[in-house]
């Protein structure tokens, strides 16, 4: 199965638990928080404190995406706030294997990140440890973007890896997914697809979008 999970970057902040409840309501299978310092990329989001409301007014999971530098400084205090996974991003983790470890003893899932310029084998030593694998199909930092075409070989690659190597780890993509893009990653390999402006937008409700998004990976 694939699943579909909204990015809060894209919602309406003023309608927060409503865009939330929305998204439940859509039947996804998790919402996305993208949690941005300034220094890893160029944009400032979220905290603790949004994602402990957030679990207060929904029951899916909760995915945070941490892109910030020194994110094992925040781990933690994540958990407690009630996220199911945390993502951090290899190229902000001098200590990976070591991050991922203690996200695992905090009794939630692990996940990896890595960009567009970063190539696969910089995950080799912590295939073991990575309970899921986000690819970034854009740059990070802002939503909107357009999808970067040359991510779905990466896509592709790390499917066979995993595959040869006995693992079941899911493969999330991240950026520019939407109706068009959605089919792609996910004949590449992908079986989690987080979108924010294809879902979050004045095109359609929340529910019309996550259905629009489902039946494009249908056909």
């Amino acid at each position: 199965m694939i699943a579909i999970e909204p990015s809060i970057l894209s919602a309406d902040y003023t309608h927060l638990e409503e865009q939330a409840r929305e998204a439940e309501t859509a039947a996804v299978e998790g919402i996305q928080v993208d949690v941005m310092d300034g220094q890893f990329v160029p944009n400032i989001t979220f905290g603790p404190g949004i994602v402990r409301a957030l679990r207060n007014v929904v029951n899916v999971t909760l995915d945070v995406h941490l892109m910030i530098v020194e994110p094992e400084r925040y781990l933690k205090e994540f958990a407690d706030s009630g996220a199911d996974r945390l993502f951090v991003h290899q190229e902000a983790c001098i200590h990976l294997h070591r991050v991922l470890q203690t996200i695992r003893e905090l009794g939630i899932e692990a996940g990896v990140a890595i960009n567009p310029a970063t190539p696969l084998n910089v995950l080799e030593e912590v295939l073991e440890l990575a309970d899921i694998i986000q690819v970034m199909t854009v740059n990070p930092g802002f939503g909107g973007q357009e999808f970067i075409q040359s991510q779905l070989s990466k896509i592709s690659h790390l499917r066979q890896i995993l595959d040869e190597r006995g693992y079941h780890t899911p493969i999330a993509v991240d950026g520019g997914i939407d109706t068009t893009t959605a089919p792609l990653v996910v004949k590449a390999g992908a079986t989690v697809l987080v979108a924010g402006s294809s879902i979050y937008n004045e095109k359609g409700t929340v529910a019309q979008n996550v259905a629009a998004l489902r039946a494009s990976i249908k056909e």
